[in-house]
This record gives C-alpha cells, structure tokens and sequence, in this order.
C-alpha cells in the first residue's frame, strides 16, 4: 500500500500523449535502427509491472525512443533513472520528461550506444550488495530494438558471468521486449523446437521467464512479428562454473549443426586429424550418447561436456585457439597427442 501511496504522488503534469509528441517533434521510427514505438499506455504500464516493485530503486531504460515506457516508469517512484539513447532526435522529448519529474526523480539522460556505455559509471555506489544476497535495487527495463537484441544480450550475460557493469552491483534484474521468437528461445528447454545457443546461455547464467506477448498491432510501425516480454535474474551460482567464452563456444558449436547428432557439431571444436577421437572422447567423458541431438541435451548435460572440453585442453591447450573456421595451418595434431 505504501508503494501506491507513493506512486499516486508521482503524477506528472498535463503532458502531451505519445502520439501527439511523435507529432509534435517530427519523429519517426527508422527502419535502419529497427525503431517500433509502443502506442497503448495499457501494454506499457503491463511492462513495467512486469518488472516488480520499482519504488526507491535505480532504474536504467535501455532505447527510450519518445517516452512512452519512461512516463510508466516514473509513476512507480524510482529514485533515480538513467536513460540511454543512441537517437538524438528523442532527447528533446526525454528532456520534457524529466523537466516534469524534477524534484521527484533523479534523471540522467545519457545520449550513446548502450554497446558502448558503461550503465555502472551512473549508478549511485549505495545499492551495491553482496551477490549471493537478494538482487539489488537495480531494475534494467527496456524495449529493445530487435537487430541488437540477441548480441545485447550475449554481451550482458559475459557481463553477469564477469559480474561487471550493473552487475556489479549484484544480481541486478532485467525485464526488456524480444522479438518474439528470440523470446521463445531464449525460455525453451530441453526437447523445445526453439531450443537453441541463446536457450542455454541464458539459462546457464540466468532465471529465465517469459511472461506475456505483445501483438505486433500495438507498435508504429506495426513490425512483421509479435514481441515477448522476458524478465531474467542472474542466479546465484551460474550452471557451468567455467569461463564464459569457451562455454559459449562448447555450446555455439553444438549447435551449429542443429538438426544433426550433436557430436557432429562437437567435433567442429578440433582439427579436422583428430576431430573424430577427441569428440567421442569428450562425449564418454561427459557421459552423454553422441547421437544425442543439441535440443535434446539438458542444461547440466551442457555443462557436463563443457567440461570435459576443458579436460581435453588441459591436456592438448593446443586445441582451446583452434577455430574450424580459420584457414588451414600445417599443424600436426596427432603427432601432439601421441607424445602425449
């Protein structure tokens, strides 16, 4: 009840509607930067609830565009709210947001690309807490535009792994817009058609819940797909306790032959000479059946061939640089494993 009370104070001042802003600045959504905006104020408030309790916390929103989840946000009362946006064009009305709240919410408006901003760099130092406490203060919100979602999200879960950025902070919370079928891959579980790369580094590092779709008719443009709304809480303790980058390759690889036994991806790990020995090796060591299919292999059984992979360089480190993909070197990898 507190938390309403609060809220109800937060009322900001007779404002344009999101549509007569759009209007009013000229704005347009660019095909080139995947730009939708979010028309129903109904949906948008939905985001936002999605998100918890926000009172008193810091929240960074991610792609503002024109304000629409912006004025949401600030009528659940957060102490402090960072918005990045990369388009200069929705600054002006960013900036008639934030002239409305003075007073009532801290807000930075930091004009970037949120692949190159450091959110840690704007955040107050007091709601760090202990990871293995209950995640901080810190909510990330955001309706992401779909051509860097996926690599957005590769990048925070390095992050999370890392616990750098936000994460710094502790085990800060995420609610932001996907694509829906990004969404449903990154939910999917094992023997899930969607079920993919993303399924697996999402769940490794994080509580994954899909919790609502949007139409695609609720957006301007109206995009070709309908979007999901995905909350994600790093855990405490990630399922494959080894570094990022090489889990990510480990299961990059598996899955790049999706439709084929897994095994057959693995083997892309190594040399072509000795592909097939250390693929079957690394399969018997992790106790998992080679013609198992990738959306077939449960989350700890990932985990399990991960790290037989790093069994199998520790012993051949040669291998843990080699990319299939790279031209071909005149190595000798067989003559290496037998003087081993």
């Amino acid at each position: 009840m507190a938390a309403a009370r609060k809220a109800l104070n937060i009322r900001l001042p007779p404002l344009p509607s999101i549509k007569d802003v759009i209007r009013l600045y000229k704005l347009r959504a660019l095909r080139e930067l995947s730009q939708n905006f979010l028309m129903e104020p109904r949906l948008i408030d939905k985001i936002v609830r999605a998100a918890g309790n926000i009172e008193n916390h810091v929240v960074c929103e991610v792609g503002p565009g024109p304000g629409g989840i912006t004025r949401s946000i600030i009528q659940q009362a957060p102490r402090k709210l960072i918005l990045i946006e990369k388009d200069p064009r929705f600054i002006p009305s960013l900036e008639l947001l934030a002239d409305a709240c003075r007073d009532k919410v801290d807000v930075d408006i930091i004009t970037g690309d949120i692949l190159s901003t450091d959110i840690a760099n704007f955040m107050p130092a007091d709601v760090k807490t202990d990871w293995l406490d209950s995640p901080p203060p810190v909510n990330l919100i955001g309706n992401l535009p779909f051509s860097v979602s996926t690599i957005l999200m590769i990048r925070w879960l390095e992050m999370i792994s890392k616990q750098e950025g936000p994460w710094a902070f502790g085990r800060a919370r995420m609610t932001l817009t996907f694509q829906k079928e990004v969404a449903e891959r990154m939910a999917a579980r094992i023997l899930d058609s969607q079920r993919c790369r993303l399924s697996v580094m999402c769940q490794t590092w994080c509580n994954v819940n899909y919790k609502f779709d949007i139409s695609g008719s609720a957006f301007l443009p109206k995009p070709d797909v309908d979007v999901g709304v995905v909350t994600l809480t790093p855990l405490k303790q990630p399922l494959i306790k080894l570094p990022f980058k090489m889990v990510e390759k480990v299961v990059r690889q598996i899955f790049s032959m999706r439709r084929k036994y897994s095994i057959r991806g693995a083997q892309t790990l190594f040399p072509e000479e000795v592909r097939e020995e250390m693929a079957l090796k690394m399969y018997q060591l992790a106790d998992i059946d080679p013609v198992t299919r990738p959306y077939q292999i449960a989350n700890m059984e990932f985990a399990r061939l991960c790290e037989a992979y790093n069994e199998i360089i520790k012993k051949y480190p040669e291998f843990e640089s080699y990319d299939y993909r790279a031209p071909k070197k005149d190595k000798q990898p067989q003559e290496a494993i037998e003087e081993k």
